[in-house]
């Protein structure tokens, strides 16, 4: 469940003035106590204000290749179609060192997939 900054400083408090222990109160509340201990470390370090959810920060992706290495593989894929995707990730190394084995097979593979479904379309339509 959300709670609001006004929610979660209310909780805050009642815990603070609770007569029972941390523990039993948050039992009570349903709230995990890491999630109270992170909401008071952000009031006592904030205010009100930091108790407001705050927007995920979307992260990149450790093996994403920049879009010209990507297009630049497509491309290779595409220009030798008889290669397998290992075969193409050695003709690509050979040409280029920097990107690491895994992740430029994991792009062949969707190029080669790729590659295959319109090859496929094309043969489709002149009745192959």
């Amino acid at each position: 469940m959300r709670y609001s900054a006004s929610e979660k400083y209310e909780i805050i408090r009642l815990v603070e003035q609770s007569s029972l222990p941390v523990k039993q109160t948050l039992a009570r509340l349903d709230i995990h106590r890491s999630t109270f201990y992170a909401w008071l470390k952000r009031y006592e370090t904030g205010g009100i204000d930091a108790l407001e959810d705050r927007k995920p920060v979307p992260r990149s992706a450790w093996n994403k290749l920049p879009e010209d290495e990507q297009v630049a593989i497509v491309d290779l894929a595409l220009e030798k179609p008889a290669l397998s995707p290992r075969e193409i990730a050695v003709t690509y190394t050979d040409d280029k060192e920097r990107i690491t084995s895994m992740t430029r097979e994991w792009t062949i593979r969707g190029a080669d997939r790729t590659t295959r479904r319109l090859r496929e379309k094309s043969n489709a339509g002149t009745g192959r």
